[in-house]
C-alpha cells in the first residue's frame, strides 16, 4: 500500500524529502530486480546511492545498504566497481555505532494510562531497550553484510519476499526506527 506524506509531516517528523526518497527507491530496485528488469535496479540501485551520499550522515545505515545493494547488482553485470562498493557498505555498516546512539526511541501509545506512566516515569530504561534491539539489528546487517561476497547468488523469490516483509512491519510513523529497519529489511537478500 503506497503512502503519500505532506511537506508539514516530514517536517514535524524531522525527515527529509531524501528520506522518503531513499526508501521509495530502494523499494523501487528491489521490485525491478525481483521482476528481473536489471536496468531498471540498475538505475534505481545508483539513485539510492546518490541520495545516501548527497543526504545522509556517513554513518548512517542507508548508506551501507545502498551501497551494498548496488554493488551486488553491479556484481552481476561484472562491473568490477561492485567488490570495492561491497567493501565500503561494510565500513559503513562498522561505523553505525554513533548514528544508533543518536537514534530517538519511538513514543508510542499504550493501552492504559498505566503503562503510559510507567514509560514516561522509567524513559531511561525504554531508551535503552530500544537502543538494545537497534545495536542487535544493526550487528546483523553488519555481519551479512561483511561477509557477503560480490558474487552472491540474487533469488527474486527470495527478494520479493523482504520487499513484503518491509512493507508488512515498516512502523507506520516517522521516525529513527523506521531508518533502521528500512536499512536492515530492505538489504538484498543474498547480502
Amino acid at each position: 500500500m503506497a503512502e503519500t506524506w505532506e511537506p508539514h509531516d516530514l517536517i514535524r517528523a524531522g525527515w527529509s524529502q531524501a528520506d522518503l526518497e531513499w526508501e521509495h527507491e530502494t523499494e523501487s530496485f528491489a521490485d525491478h530486480l525481483a521482476d528481473g528488469n536489471a536496468a531498471a535496479a540498475r538505475e534505481a540501485a545508483r539513485r539510492t546511492v546518490f541520495i545516501a551520499r548527497q543526504s545522509f550522515d556517513p554513518g548512517d545505515p542507508r548508506l551501507g545498504t545502498a551501497l551494498a545493494n548496488y554493488a551486488l547488482c553491479l556484481a552481476h553485470s561484472d562491473d568490477r566497481a561492485a567488490a570495492g562498493l561491497l567493501s565500503e557498505a561494510g565500513r559503513v555498516w562498522a561505523r553505525t555505532g554513533p548514528w544508533i546512539e543518536a537514534m530517538t526511541a519511538p513514543r508510542s501509545a499504550r493501552s492504559s494510562l498505566f503503562h503510559m506512566r510507567m514509560e514516561q516515569r522509567h524513559r531511561d530504561t525504554y531508551e535503552d531497550n530500544w537502543r538494545v534491539k537497534w545495536r542487535q539489528m544493526a550487528e546483523e546487517a553488519t555481519r551479512r553484510v561483511t561477509g557477503a561476497t560480490a558474487n552472491a547468488m540474487l533469488n527474486g523469490v527470495a527478494i520479493r519476499a523482504a520487499c513484503g516483509r518491509w512493507r508488512r512491519e515498516r512502523p507506520a510513523m516517522l521516525n529513527d526506527t523506521r531508518k533502521l529497519m528500512a536499512a536492515v529489511l530492505l538489504l538484498l537478500p543474498g547480502v
